[in-house]
């Protein structure tokens, strides 16, 4: 389970960065950034947190709400970044996934010192000092938190955009290669969140042209 041990390497504030959203065929790419300013915070936050990907759909949602009201009673801060598709499209989604984590932190009320990033590359120019941890977000509970703020921030993005655009099962799906989302760009085309670098998008222009 994570802890505090790549945090308390470190003097000064430290932040864990982690980003949603790097598969999917649609929608941007997202990065949190969560801060512990101290280790008073709710106890289900400090016991639960872990890898977005190893929680159910329902507990992610339950410690999100619950990091959102640490920030609000003063144990914590955090930053959300985004890169859309047509960022992805230009830049590369590795490049494009950088950039989110660079607005993530650039969110944060207070610039951080140092970024522990989920990963084993590190962003080039980073406005911090910035250690890499391969399986953070089950290492560290900054990159756990970031994790989870990413994930849950990203899918409830695309249940929104799933009303502008409700042929591809955005809601269900988030963006992944669903069968709904391959029979609804078949028979509907792309759509601007789309991105069109993607393998199956682009043959699917492709196909149009």
């Amino acid at each position: 389970m994570p802890d505090f041990s790549f945090e308390n390497q470190y003097r000064g504030f430290v932040a864990g960065i982690d980003e949603a959203g790097r598969g999917p065929w649609a929608g941007p790419v997202i990065a949190g950034a969560v801060v512990f300013l101290n280790k008073n915070c709710h106890p289900v936050l400090l016991s639960e947190l872990n890898d977005s990907k190893k929680l159910s759909k329902k507990k992610r949602e339950k410690l999100y709400n619950l990091l959102l009201d640490e920030a609000q009673n003063g144990h914590l801060l955090y930053g959300i970044g985004s890169a859309d598709a047509s960022e992805i499209d230009r830049l590369n989604i590795l490049q494009a996934t950088f950039l989110a984590m660079r607005r993530a932190l650039e969110a944060l009320p207070q610039k951080p010192d140092f970024a522990l990033i989920d990963g084993n590359r590190a962003p080039a120019d980073f406005p911090a000092q910035v250690q890499t941890i391969i399986g953070g977000d089950g290492k560290s509970l900054s990159v756990a938190a970031a994790s989870i703020l990413a994930k849950v921030y990203r899918d409830r993005l695309m249940t929104k955009l799933a009303l502008q655009y409700p042929y591809y099962g955005f809601e269900k799906n988030a963006g992944y290669g669903t069968k709904a989302h391959i029979e609804g760009l078949l028979k509907y085309g792309v759509c601007p969140e789309h991105r069109k670098t993607y393998r199956p998008v682009a043959e699917v222009l492709q196909q149009a042209s």
